[in-house]
């Protein structure tokens, strides 16, 4: 569980997956299955020995012949009648997501019980049950997301089980980073170091199901990309289009639905307008079930009045077109190849927001009604949400940068960030 988790594998151990699996092991049976040695041979645990915070001292600063992860098991851990139980859980009392998972509930439960847990991702799934137990609501919720959107688009038992094992594993990358890094905490930060430690999960993601396990190729791939957008927007890699497979697209379609979810009260209408808001951030062809599941829920209430919501867009629409005209001035041709690469990015992604915003018939704040005014909040809000993001996409794109490119950014940022306050 290396720290750093270069690509040449896991042989050192990451403290923040450790921890969590030393946590999960004062209420839970995870043991050895079997010896464990340092890479000079030295036995450090027994196999069957349960695993204590005695085995932390010992693996300090040691390199292992073998990745730890891969020699240890949770006698007691998630089981697919375990994972079946929480998805009809869901089905039954999750108010959110109950109108696109209910139709669904028998497939549900069919690929539930299909879904393969290999000992390794067994254990670390156990580990946040107990240690990261949003990290796992999260999982479980993306695992029956990801098959209801699979099953309403035709697709037979073997595909709705594949889309629910890459739910289930898409964030297991997350166990390498430390809790204070995860989504729901960076979601609501602009704190650029905070993004940078969360944009590399899919990626830790990616490394161990490679590494350490054997499960389909698709599947693995599908977590690296579930946070690439088909606009070029996401993370890690900002691919666009067809470079994201299928079932990428379609855990980016959950991954954004879920985001949309987690404010209080929000609900599918919210999600289906988050994955709507900016034309060709997501493939509409997977997002069309949820969009519809949304119809069949009450309407929207908004949370501020009409004059308060028609002078925030007003604010918005200013902010806007006042964010990239501060961005053309700051650049310049003679830009280093980072700077002018962080300033393409963040005016791409500021474009993409204006076209959004066009489309939403919300450029004129004075004719939007009571009728309307709780679905022109909710897209006020998911282009906000997107605005937040462009700083921290930003410094990420430049790379390291002389201190006179780092200024030029750093008064770039700090006007989107004024901007979007």
């Amino acid at each position: 569980m290396s720290q750093d988790l270069p690509d040449g594998g896991f042989t050192t151990v990451n403290p923040h997956a450790l921890s969590s699996i030393l946590e999960a092991s004062e209420t839970r049976s995870i043991i050895a299955s079997t010896d464990i040695f340092d890479i000079k041979g030295i036995k450090l645990w027994a196999r069957d020995q349960p695993v204590s915070r005695e085995l932390q001292r010992k693996l300090m600063d040691r390199a292992l012949k073998k990745p730890l992860e891969t020699c240890l098991i949770a006698e007691d851990g998630i089981s697919p009648t375990k994972l079946g139980v929480l998805v009809q859980s869901l089905v039954e009392t999750h108010s959110q997501l109950g109108p696109l998972l209910q139709p669904h509930a028998a497939a549900l439960q069919r690929g539930a019980g299909a879904i393969r847990l290999h000992p390794v991702v067994q254990l670390l799934l156990s580990a946040a049950q107990t240690a990261r137990p949003a990290t796992f609501a999260h999982a479980v919720e993306a695992m029956a997301v990801a098959g209801a959107l699979m099953k309403a688009r035709g697709g037979d038992e073997r595909l709705v089980a594949q889309a629910m094992t890459a739910g289930l594993l898409h964030d297991v990358g997350e166990m390498y980073i430390a809790p204070e890094y995860g989504e729901a905490d960076a979601g609501v930060s602009l704190d650029v170091d905070t993004y940078r430690q969360l944009v590399v999960h899919p990626h830790i993601g990616q490394l161990l199901l490679t590494q350490l396990t054997d499960y389909a190729k698709d599947i693995v791939r599908a977590v690296a990309e579930h946070h690439e957008h088909q606009d070029g927007s996401g993370y890690p890699h900002r691919l666009h289009g067809d470079q994201i497979s299928s079932l990428g697209r379609l855990l980016a379609v959950t991954e954004a639905a879920l985001a949309a979810l987690r404010p209080e009260r929000s609900n599918l209408h919210h999600a289906s307008m988050a994955l709507r808001v900016v034309p060709g951030e997501f493939d509409d062809r997977i997002a069309g079930p949820l969009t519809a599941a949304a119809r069949t829920v009450a309407p929207m209430t908004a949370r501020r009045s009409l004059p308060e919501l028609r002078d925030e867009l007003a604010r918005l629409d200013v902010v806007l077109q006042t964010a990239m005209n501060h961005l053309d001035a700051l650049m310049s041709d003679q830009a280093s190849v980072g700077l002018q690469r962080a300033g393409t990015l963040a005016h791409y992604l500021l474009h993409k927001l204006r076209g959004g915003w066009n489309e939403s018939g919300l450029w004129s704040p004075g004719t939007i009604g009571a009728e309307q005014a709780a679905e022109a909040e909710a897209a006020q809000d998911a282009l906000r949400a997107r605005l937040l993001e462009i700083e921290r996409v930003a410094r990420l794109a430049a790379g390291p940068l002389s201190p006179e490119d780092a200024e030029t950014l750093n008064l770039m940022c700090e006007g989107l960030k004024d901007e979007a306050a």
